[in-house]
């Protein structure tokens, strides 16, 4: 299985969350793309809107499976080794949930102010390879799987 993970290439907290994700998985399961690269946003058919509600998640599988925000983030834990118990554990106590959620929907909403804006967009070394309106993962990332 493959995923796209979809992030803030401007956003201080977001590519160091990428830059972590990196090492953790060292290009087994995803591939990122910042949502400011257009190519990416036009081969899945996105706006910028609809990044609104944050990092997005796309099955590359199954294109139509999407998670977003708090759901990627979920979904993205899920995918590491020992993380769908945690993430389960964390989904049933609905008060955390809820917490958890609020505090998401404030970062997301104020993270140039709380974590600062990069002045270049991070792209990662496991980002898809997009010619015109179309990507494709690379030839090493596929190497690595």
């Amino acid at each position: 299985m493959a995923y796209l993970v979809i992030y803030d290439g401007d956003c201080n907290l977001c590519t160091g969350l990428v830059q972590l994700l990196e090492k953790l998985d060292q290009g087994k399961t995803f591939v990122y793309s910042p949502m400011q690269n257009v190519a990416v946003l036009v081969q899945f058919q996105l706006a910028i809107a609809d990044l609104a509600l944050g990092v997005m998640l796309i099955d590359l599988d199954r294109p139509e499976m999407r998670w977003q925000g708090t759901s990627a983030i979920e979904e993205i834990a899920k995918l590491l080794p020992h993380g769908a118990p945690f993430v389960n554990l964390y989904r049933q106590i609905k008060p955390i949930k809820w917490l958890g959620d609020r505090t998401y929907e404030q970062i997301r909403d104020y993270r140039y102010n709380l974590f600062g804006r990069r002045s270049q967009t991070f792209v990662s070394e496991y980002a898809p390879v997009c010619r015109g309106d179309r990507c494709r993962v690379s030839a090493s990332w596929e190497a690595g799987r």
